[in-house]
C-alpha cells in the first residue's frame, strides 16, 4: 500500500510539472513571440480577409476545373500546412479562386497567396547583372527573331537569336511583368526576384508540379560530411526524375552560366542553381550559403509553389464573421450546461467521488486550454464553432472514463475486497477499457482529420487533442488522487457518503463462503436483493442450511416411551 501511495504522489508531481511546462512555453510565446493567453478564433467567429484570385491564361484558352481544383489544394497547403487554421478556399464562377483567412494575415502569408504563378525549372542560357535605370543597349536591334537552326533541347544556345540578344541587352528588371505567364516551350527574359541579375532562360525542362517534397537539412559535401551550412533536400516524382537527370547530365560539364538552371516562380528567378553532378534518382540537395531562414523559405516555395496556372489578385477586402458572438455564446452555453449535468449526475450517483470527477474535469479543462493556446500561438490553430463542439464532446468522453473506473472499483468492493486492493485491481481492468475506448475515438479523429478540410478538420483536431488529454488526466490525476484519498478514514472505512460503502453497494462476503456481519434491518433490506443475486449456488445452499438451523432450534431424539427414533 505504501508503494501505491508513493506512486500516486509521484504521478501528481509529474502532472504539476506538465502544467508548469505548458504555462512556461505559453509565457515564452507571449513574451518573445506573437503569442497570446487566449486562443485565436477562426473565420466564422472573428471574420478576416478575403482575397479573390483571377487566373492568367493565354488568349483563346480557358482554365479547366481540374486546374482550379489542383490550385485550391496547393493554396490551402501554402496558407495552412498544419491544417488547423481553418481557411475557406473555394472556386467562384468556375474561374476565380476565393481565399478567406481569419483575422489579419501576416505579410508572409499574403505573399504566399499572391505569388501564385506556376513554378518551373528552366536552363540558364545567358546571365548578366541588372542594367542601371535608363541604360541603353550596346547591340543594334535585329529583325531576325527565328533561330538559325532548330534547337535540339531546352539548353541549346540556338535559342538565342539576334533579336532576343538585343532585347536582353536593353532589358530593365523593372519591366518584368509577374502577371503574364511565359510559354513553357519558348525562351524568355526575366530577372532575379531581388532585381540584381537578368537572365535568358530556355524552355521549361522540369515542371514544378513534379516536386514531391522539399525539406531543410544541414548541407553536406560529396563525401557526406557536414559543411556547417544549410541546404534544401529536393525530391521529385512523376516525370521529374527522368527530366532532371537529362538536364543535369547535359549541363554539368558546361561553362558558367550554361551549367545552371533557374527556379522560376511568378515569372522571376528565385535563384540560379549550378549543377555539380548528374542526378539520376530525383533526389538532390540545393546549397549556396543559405541561412536557416533562407533555406526554409526556399523549401516552402518549392513545396507549395507548383500551381498549374498563374493568378493575379483581383480584390483584397475585410469580411465580417460568418456566425458572430451570439453563436459563440451559444456554443459556450451548451458546454456549460453539459458540464453542470455531468457534475450533478456524478454527485448524485457517486456522492463524495463526484468531487473527484469535478476536480478531474477542472484539470482536463486547464490542460486543454493551455494546449489550445500554445498551438494557437505557434501552429496557427484557430478555434471555430466546430472546435468548440469538439470540446463539449470531450466532457462526455472524460466523464465516461471516470464512470468506467469508478464502477470497476465498486465491483471489486462488492466482491468483498478492501478499498486499497479494489483501487489497484479496478484500475488495471478499467485502464485497459479506457485505452481501448479512447483509441477508437482518437482513430476516428485522425481519419476525419485526414479526409476533411475546413471546420470539420478543426473539429477532428480538437477531438483528438481532448481524447489524448483524457488519458493523461485519468492516469496522472484521477487514479493517483484516489490513491491519496484512500488513506483517509472517510473513504477507507466506507462512509455512507463516500460512494464506496460496501454495504450500500451490496457486498455479500469478505472471502469465499465468509459472509459479512449482520447489518441493521433497513440497510440489509436495501442490499439483500443485490446480495442474493451475487451468491453462488453453494453459498445459497449454505445460507439456507444455516438459516434453518438457527430459526427452528430442532433436534432429533428418541420418542418417549417407545425407545425408537422418530
Amino acid at each position: 500500500m505504501a508503494k501505491a501511495r508513493a506512486r500516486g504522489g509521484r504521478a501528481l508531481i509529474w502532472l504539476a510539472v506538465l502544467i508548469a511546462g505548458l504555462i512556461g512555453v505559453n509565457f515564452s510565446a507571449v513574451q518573445w513571440g506573437d503569442g497570446a493567453w487566449t486562443p485565436q478564433l477562426a473565420l466564422d467567429l472573428e471574420g478576416g480577409t478575403q482575397i479573390v484570385l483571377e487566373p492568367q491564361v493565354a488568349e483563346g484558352t480557358s482554365v479547366t476545373q481540374e486546374q482550379l481544383d489542383q490550385a485550391v489544394a496547393i493554396i490551402r497547403q501554402r496558407v495552412d500546412a498544419s491544417g488547423v487554421a481553418e481557411p475557406e478556399i473555394t472556386t467562384q464562377g468556375g474561374r476565380n479562386i476565393v481565399v478567406a483567412l481569419a483575422g489579419e494575415p501576416d505579410q508572409a502569408t499574403l505573399q504566399r497567396i499572391q505569388a501564385s504563378a506556376k513554378m518551373e525549372f528552366r536552363p540558364v542560357l545567358q546571365s548578366a547583372p541588372a542594367n542601371a535605370p535608363g541604360a541603353t543597349p550596346t547591340a543594334e536591334p535585329s529583325e531576325e527573331s527565328e533561330p538559325a537552326t532548330t534547337p535540339a533541347n531546352a539548353w541549346d544556345q540556338a535559342w538565342i537569336t539576334p533579336a532576343l540578344q538585343s532585347e536582353f541587352d536593353a532589358f530593365q528588371c523593372a519591366d518584368v511583368d509577374t502577371t503574364v505567364q511565359a510559354p513553357g516551350d519558348q525562351p524568355y527574359i526575366t530577372c532575379s526576384t531581388d532585381g540584381s541579375a537578368r537572365f535568358i532562360l530556355g524552355p521549361v525542362s522540369v515542371e514544378g508540379a513534379d516536386i514531391a517534397d522539399a525539406q531543410v537539412s544541414a548541407a553536406t559535401n560529396s563525401q557526406g560530411q557536414a559543411t556547417g551550412g544549410w541546404g534544401v533536400n529536393l525530391e521529385l516524382d512523376g516525370e521529374g526524375p527522368a527530366a532532371f537527370e537529362a538536364v543535369t547530365r547535359a549541363i554539368t560539364q558546361l561553362p558558367e552560366p550554361q551549367n545552371q538552371f533557374a527556379v522560376v516562380l511568378d515569372s522571376t528567378v528565385l535563384m540560379p542553381i549550378t549543377s555539380n553532378a548528374v542526378i539520376t534518382d530525383g533526389n538532390a540537395q540545393i546549397t549556396g550559403g543559405f541561412t536557416q531562414e533562407g533555406a526554409q523559405s526556399l523549401a516552402d516555395q518549392l513545396r507549395f509553389g507548383a500551381l498549374p496556372i498563374g493568378f493575379q489578385v483581383q480584390s483584397n477586402e475585410t469580411i465580417s464573421p460568418t456566425l458572430g458572438a451570439s453563436q459563440l455564446q451559444a456554443g459556450l452555453l451548451a458546454g456549460l450546461i453539459g458540464l453542470i449535468l455531468v457534475v450533478l449526475y456524478s454527485v448524485l450517483q457517486y456522492r463524495a467521488l463526484g468531487l473527484v470527477v469535478i476536480l478531474s474535469l477542472a484539470v482536463a479543462g486547464v490542460l486543454t486550454y493551455l494546449v489550445v493556446t500554445f498551438l494557437s500561438s505557434t501552429e496557427g490553430y484557430r478555434l471555430s464553432l466546430a472546435g468548440i463542439a469538439g470540446l463539449v464532446i470531450a466532457i462526455g468522453i472524460t466523464a465516461d472514463s471516470f464512470i468506467v473506473y469508478f464502477e470497476r472499483i465498486r465491483d471489486e468492493l462488492r466482491e468483498g475486497k478492501h478499498l486499497s486492493s479494489a483501487l489497484e485491481t479496478g484500475w488495471k481492468r478499467a485502464f485497459r477499457t479506457i485505452l481501448i475506448s479512447d483509441a477508437v475515438s482518437f482513430l476516428a479523429a485522425v481519419i476525419l482529420y485526414l479526409l476533411s478540410v475546413g471546420n470539420v478538420r478543426g473539429f477532428a483536431f480538437t477531438l483528438g487533442i481532448t481524447t489524448f488529454i483524457d488519458i493523461v488526466v485519468v492516469a496522472l490525476f484521477t487514479h493517483p488522487l484516489l490513491r491519496v484519498l484512500s488513506r483517509t478514514s472517510f473513504f477507507s472505512s466506507g462512509h455512507r457518503f463516500s460512494g464506496l460503502d460496501p454495504n450500500a453497494l451490496g457486498a455479500v462476503y469478505r472471502g469465499r463462503a465468509k459472509f459479512r456481519e449482520p447489518v441493521a434491518a433497513g440497510r440489509a433490506a436495501r442490499s439483500s436483493k443485490e446480495a442474493q443475486k451475487r451468491q453462488t449456488i453453494a453459498e445459497r445452499k449454505a445460507s439456507v442450511g444455516a438459516g434453518v438451523g438457527a430459526g427452528t432450534g430442532a433436534s432429533v431424539a428418541p420418542r418417549p416411551g417407545t425407545g425408537k427414533e422418530n
